[in-house]
C-alpha cells in the first residue's frame, strides 16, 4: 500500500481507539482529536467513524469476555452467542477489529477463532463483505420464518412466556441475573438505534429464558429468536420502533428485571404480559394502517 493509504489507515485506527477510550473513560479529555483534528482527517468523515464505531459497540455490549485469550476460547463465546440468538441467520457479525478490542485479543486470534467457527458451519466468510451467521435453529419447518408473521410471532410469545418468566423466578442463579441486567442495560443505552434495540431486546429476553435452567424451553426460545431475526420482523420494526415506544419498553423490561430480583413471579408475569399485549396492539395498528 502507498504511504497515503498507510495514512489513511493510521488515522481511522486512531480515531477508533479514540472511541474506545472515550467509552471506557468518558470523563477523560480525547487531547489527540482536540489538539489536531484537521491532522487526522476532516470532522464529517471522523463523526461518520465514530458513529459507526459506536453502532458496533451496540453489538459488542453483551459479549462476556472469554475465560482465555485463545482463540479456542473466543471461538466458544461466540459461538454461544451465536446458539443465544445473539447473532442470527444471515446477520454479520462485527468486523475482526472490533472484536479484538471488545473481547481484549488480536485481531490474528479473531481471525482463526472465525475460521474455527466456519469449520463448524457456523459462519460463512465472504472476502470484502465480512463474516454472516449461518446457523438455523433446528425445526421440523426450516420455512417456519417465512410463514410466521410478527403478529403471529408475538401470539406465541404471549403463550410462552408468562410461564418462562415465572420459572425464572424461581430458578434463576445470581449469575443469571447479572447476565439479565447487563443486557438490560444494553437496552437502555442512549439513543440507541432500532437495529439495536432488536438485536439487545432478543439478548434480554433470551437471558430470562435460559434462566429457567429448562433446556426445553431455552431451546424453544431461542427458535422464537430465531423467527424474530428473520427480515419481516426486520421490515416491521422500523414502522413500530421510536423514541417513545423504545422508552416505553424498557419500562417494562426494568420492571420485569426488577420483579426477577425480587422473586416475585406474579409481578413478573403481570409485566410481561403487559408488556406483550402494548407489542400486540401496536402491530395491529400497524398491519390496520397500511
Amino acid at each position: 500500500m502507498d504511504q497515503p493509504g498507510n495514512l489513511a489507515m493510521l488515522d481511522l485506527a486512531l480515531v477508533w481507539s479514540d472511541h474506545v477510550l472515550c467509552q471506557l473513560w468518558p470523563n477523560r479529555t480525547n487531547s489527540r482529536v482536540a489538539k489536531s483534528p484537521a491532522k487526522m482527517m476532516s470532522s464529517e468523515s471522523a463523526e461518520q467513524t465514530m458513529a459507526q464505531a459506536a453502532d458496533q459497540s451496540d453489538t459488542l455490549r453483551n459479549l462476556p469476555l472469554p475465560n482465555s485469550k485463545s482463540a479456542a476460547a473466543i471461538a466458544t463465546q461466540l459461538r454461544q452467542a451465536i446458539m443465544d440468538g445473539v447473532y442470527v441467520d444471515g446477520e454479520r457479525l462485527p468486523a475482526e477489529r472490533q472484536l479484538a478490542v471488545a473481547l481484549s485479543s488480536s485481531r490474528t486470534t479473531v481471525r482463526v477463532a472465525l475460521r474455527i467457527l466456519e469449520d463448524s458451519k457456523l459462519v460463512n466468510r465472504r472476502v470484502g463483505s465480512g463474516t454472516f451467521v449461518t446457523f438455523r435453529p433446528e425445526t421440523g419447518d426450516d420455512d417456519v420464518a417465512e410463514v410466521t408473521s410478527p403478529l403471529e410471532l408475538v401470539e406465541v410469545r404471549i403463550a410462552v412466556e408468562p410461564h418462562m418468566v415465572r420459572l425464572a423466578t424461581l430458578h434463576a442463579t445470581l449469575r443469571d441475573l447479572d447476565r439479565i441486567d447487563e443486557a438490560l442495560n444494553a437496552l437502555e443505552a442512549p439513543g440507541i438505534s432500532a437495529e439495536a434495540f432488536t438485536r439487545d431486546d432478543r439478548t434480554f429476553h433470551q437471558a430470562i429464558a435460559d434462566a429457567t435452567r429448562n433446556p426445553l424451553m431455552i431451546s424453544v426460545y431461542r427458535q422464537i429468536n430465531h423467527v424474530r431475526g428473520h427480515r419481516q420482523w426486520n421490515a416491521m420494526k422500523d414502522k413500530v420502533l421510536n423514541e417513545a415506544s423504545i422508552a416505553d419498553y424498557n419500562k417494562d423490561h426494568r420492571a420485569l428485571y426488577d420483579a426477577l430480583r425480587a422473586r416475585d413471579a406474579d409481578q413478573a408475569v403481570a409485566v410481561i404480559d403487559r408488556h406483550l399485549d402494548a407489542a400486540r396492539r401496536q402491530l395491529s395498528a400497524v398491519r390496520g394502517g397500511t
